[in-house]
Parts: structure tokens; sequence; C-alpha cells
């Protein structure tokens, strides 16, 4: 049988979607189908599990292209003009072709950029002040040169932070705009996002806040002269990179989109902005923070396939000292190898027409231009920043998250699922807990109530000179108990204690008395629930005849739980168990036991 031209899966019939739901259906045994398979984001948009020629998406328009120039950014920060220039030059050596130069003072901008190649490596500055004085100086200096870049004066960046909003920034603003004239790659207004998704927030709220902030500033230019062409045409934006690739990958697509519709209702049609895209400070773990990588990789995964121009990695390391030379390079190797190897860079706008990524993107386009509108007609950003409109709607959502989070139910490896044991972490890197400033925004770490968490258990440590221990005492069904005991490895090694592999025992009788008498501090029962109605009761009463101090715990969810509790069960893990309420409590528990013990 000749087989060469047959077009590929031509053997199978087509299955339409109304077979394919039926067939879910039976599948679900009478489960709900939206609670089941359909996933629901903080943004409230709702994800279908399966997409079919049946199914009519909306295909955005202007949503921006994948960069053929994609610029690997590099953060200097610059204490002295020759370590400044120095480190720059290691950048470029090392296949850096964006740098960022933090400046605290102005330095001589031909000692800075010197022996760096201007057509070919774009620069930016994040400039504290001075802006005006230091911008003349390198318009001076790269007239000969293709100058590509941007100048961020911090402008909304410091008000979200601060609440200090100051007016004289935009005629300096206004004054950067003549400057570079000649110069249409290099761009001097930076508008961040950042401090939104650092924050907390959803991914239409950071769109939508940062549109709204956009013609907040417009109208303040507009004041001072500025035509809105010339806005536009000078314009970087800089987003954060969030945990959740497809919905990253829809963010940045919908804001492209977004941001030629208010541009359209200023009669701008054609401008040149750029796009930014930073590895957000939220996602980042002090723990296990070689994991870092992972989330930068695919952070900037998704920013690239989202059609940004630029993409700012941060080293792994960042988050608790200063970045290494080694973990600065391995940072930019990350976009190197995307763009490079894996030919992230090289192919036009490769995500566009999937199913999947066009509804993601339309349905965020679609909550965000909601949420700008509501805003704008309350009075627009500076209203709703002052009334602290936005700072609510915010923390709304980080509390959300935060829920989630201490619930597992937004998996963190390292932080609070798969923790790595073997790690020693010092508590004076591990966060106190978080005090924020309800008038302002804080970017931060989602993990900083898990490490002040862990940094209880730390101190224990050096007060005591003993790490808790935890024990893990199986028996009955091998299936089950193997499966609880695992959970629990993973659940209880996110406080820090020394969790101990699983023991099994012959019974419920032998595990008890064992147990009991062990060097453990925690003890974990871990088996079915079968043998739990048969045997849990006897367990605990077996155990706290021998021994009323120590942590008994069981990994599951008895039924007869009232009855447990009263005969000295102390609490369960399981899926549902928050892991801050009942780690805490651990440790609450542990706290007095060991201080009994001094007296």
């Amino acid at each position: 049988m000749n087989t060469k031209n047959k077009p590929l899966f031509s053997e199978f019939s087509p299955v339409s979607k109304e077979q394919w739901m039926e067939r879910v259906t039976v599948d679900l045994k009478g489960a709900d189908f939206d609670r089941k398979l359909v996933w629901k984001n903080l943004t409230g948009i709702k994800i279908q599990p399966c997409y079919t020629i049946e199914d009519k998406i909306t295909q955005l328009k202007n949503t921006g292209e994948n960069s053929q120039t994609l610029v690997n950014y590099r953060t200097i920060a610059v204490t002295s003009v020759a370590n400044g220039n120095k480190l720059a030059l290691v950048a470029v050596q090392e296949g850096v072709n964006g740098l960022i130069f933090q400046l605290k003072e102005t330095v001589p901008v031909a000692e800075l950029l010197k022996g760096i190649n201007l057509n070919e490596i774009a620069v930016s500055f994040k400039l504290k002040k001075n802006a005006v004085a230091f911008t003349k100086t390198l318009v001076a200096f790269a007239k000969e040169a293709k100058l590509k870049g941007f100048i961020d004066t911090g402008l909304i960046s410091n008000y979200v932070t601060t609440g200090v909003f100051d007016d004289n920034e935009i005629d300096v603003i206004a004054e950067l705009i003549k400057l570079v004239t000649y110069f249409p790659d290099f761009k001097v207004i930076t508008i961040s996002g950042t401090e939104y998704l650092d924050s907390g927030a959803n991914q239409v709220q950071e769109i939508a806040y940062t549109l709204s902030s956009l013609v907040f500033l417009i109208e303040k230019l507009k004041e001072k002269g500025i035509a809105v062409q010339s806005i536009f045409d000078h314009l970087n934006v800089e987003l954060a990179i969030g945990l959740e690739y497809f919905v990253e990958i829809g963010k940045f697509r919908a804001f492209n989109n977004l941001l030629a519709e208010v541009a359209a209702k200023y009669d701008v049609v054609d401008f040149c902005n750029t796009m930014t895209a930073k590895t957000s400070i939220w996602s980042k773990s002090v723990t296990d923070a070689e994991t870092n990588l992972l989330r930068c990789t695919t952070e900037a995964m998704a920013a690239i396939l989202g059609n940004v121009d630029g993409v700012l990695i941060d080293a792994y390391d960042r988050e608790f000292k200063n970045p290494s030379d080694f973990s600065s390079r391995i940072a930019g190797n990350i976009t190197t190898i995307l763009r490079e190897e894996s030919y992230f860079g090289k192919v036009s706008n490769p995500v566009d027409g999937s199913y999947y990524i066009e509804e993601v993107s339309s349905k965020i386009a679609e909550k965000a231009l909601e949420l700008f509108k509501a805003i704008e007609s309350e009075g627009g950003f500076y209203t709703a920043f002052e009334n602290e409109t936005i700072q609510q709607q915010i923390g709304e959502i980080r509390l959300q998250k935060l829920k989630l989070i201490s619930q597992r139910r937004i998996p963190m490896v390292g932080i609070n699922k798969y923790p790595n044991l073997m790690e020693t972490v010092d508590k004076k890197l591990l966060s106190k807990g978080m005090t924020s400033n309800p008038e302002v925004l804080t970017p931060r770490r989602a993990s900083l109530e898990i490490e002040a968490m862990r940094r209880v258990t730390e101190e224990l440590v050096d007060q005591t000179n003993v790490r808790p221990i935890v024990q893990l005492a199986s028996y009955g069904n091998l299936t089950m108990r193997k499966a609880r005991a695992a959970f629990a490895y993973d659940f209880m090694g996110i406080s820090g204690f020394d969790v101990h592999q699983e023991e099994s025992f012959e019974n419920a009788n032998v595990a008890a008395t064992e147990s009991a008498k062990s060097e453990a501090h925690v003890v974990v029962i871990c088996s079915s629930d079968e043998d739990y109605d048969a045997t849990a009761l006897e367990f605990i009463n077996t155990f706290r005849k021998l021994n009323k101090d120590k942590v008994l715990l069981l990994a599951g969810a008895p039924k007869n739980m009232d009855e447990l509790t009263e005969s000295g069960l102390d609490g369960v893990v399981n899926t549902r168990a928050d892991i801050l309420v009942t780690l805490s409590s651990i440790q609450e528990k542990i706290q007095k036991n060991f201080k009994s013990l001094e007296v």
C-alpha cells in the first residue's frame, strides 16, 4: 500500500467537540466539569481543557512582533566609573548585548562607556538625579552612533512605592524628549508595571494600572507642549514576568494590543515603542535558591514568546546577596541560549494561532480594558492611587495568592513543595515577616511568611543546638502508607525540621510503642483510611501512655477527628492543611516542650 502522500493521521476519523464532551462526561462519573477540568486564574478568566476547530477564537491584532534583535540586558550597579566600565566590558565579553547602568551620582559618560560599541550594544540608564545634564553629555558622546536603549528616571516607580509624586520630573522628561530627537531607538519615557506584579497583583491589574499611568503621564506631558506622537515614539514599557507561563505570554500580547488601542484614541496609529520584561521578585526564593534559575528560564521564555524587545534576568542569588560573577553570567546565558540555540528570537510570532494562547490573550485584554476604563471613569490613575483604590485591589489579590500558596494550591518548588532537606539556611537570610504600608506598594517575595516560619526553626536550633526530628511511623496497607509517608515527608520538610525517612512497623501497637520511645520530637502516623478506622485510636492511646510531650500527627483526613483529638492527637497533615497554620502550631508545641525540659 502506497502511504507516501497519505495525510498524517488520516486513518483516524475526526472527533467532534460533542463526542469529546460525551466521553469526558462518562469519565468524570458525575463530577462537575467546570470544577474538575476548567482552569480558573486569579485574573477571573476561565480556560477550557480542550479546543477544536469548532471553537471560535478571537485573534487579537497588534500583539507585537517576535524580536529578531532581542536585547539581553544585565544590570550594572555603578559604584565608581572605573568599576562600572569594567563590569560592562565583562558583560559584553560574556555575550550580553544590553547594559542597564544604575547611577546614583553623575559620572563621565566617555569613561563609563569606554570600549563599548554603541552600534551593537544597547545602553540604558536608571538615573536618580541630574537626568538632563547626563543625557546632554550622552547625546554629544554618541552623536555618530546608532544609540539604542532607554532612560528610566523612575517617575511612576518612585510614586507607587513612596506615595510622593514630583511634578518637576515631568519637566525633566519633556526636556529629555527634545534631547534625543535624532535617536529614534533610544527611549526616555519608561513606564514600569513591575511594582504591581511584585506587590502581588495579577496580570490584568498589571496591564490596566500600567496603561492608566501612561495616560496620566501623557496628559501631564501634553500640558508641557509635547506631542502625543512623540510620547509614544519615546516610550519604553517595563513589565515583570510572573509564574504562570501561558498567561504571561498572553499578558504581553494583550498589553501590546491595548497599547495600540490607547494610542488610537489619541489619533496615533504608527509608533515605535519598546517593551522590556524583567524577571519578577515575587516568584523568587531564598531557600533552594538554584531553583530560581528554572523560574527565570520559563519567565524569559514567556516574555520572548509574548513579543518583548528585551529581557532582564536577575541573578538567581540576588534576593539574599550581591550577585556573584558566576550567577550574573548564568543569568545572561539563559537569554543567549534561548535566542541562539532554541531559536526563540528567530522565529516570527510562533504562538500566533494557538487556540489556547489566543483565548488567554483576548480574555486578559478584555478584563484589563474593563479595569482600565473603570479607573479612568473614576478620575484616572493619580486619583485611584491617592484614594488607595489600586492598593486595595492589589491587596485583595495578594491575600488570595498567599492563601493559595500556604494551602499549596499554588506550588512553588523549594518553598511550599519539594523542599531541599539537605540544605542549611542562615537565619539572617530569611524574612522576619511582612509589615507593609497600605498606602504604597511594596515589592516582595511571595515566600516571606513561609520564610518567617522557617526562621523560627533556625532560631530554635541556634538556641538549643538541637534540630527537631520528625519520625514517619507507618504500618498497614503498603500502598497507602508509602504514599502518605511521602506526602508527610514533603509537607514537614518545609519547616526546616530533620525529617527522617519512613519507618515501617508490623502493626499499630508496635508503631506506637516504638515511636513513643524514639528520639523524635514529632511523630506522624502514616497508613490507610481503613487502618485508621480500625487502629488509629489504639495507636494514640498506646502512644500517649508512654509519651505525653511529643507532637503526634496523622497523615490523612480521619472521620472521627474529634475523638482522636480528645485522645491526644495534635493535628493532621493532608492536602487541605494550611502549612503556615499547621507548622507554626507544631513549632509552638516543640518550643514549650523544650522550655519545660530546661526547667
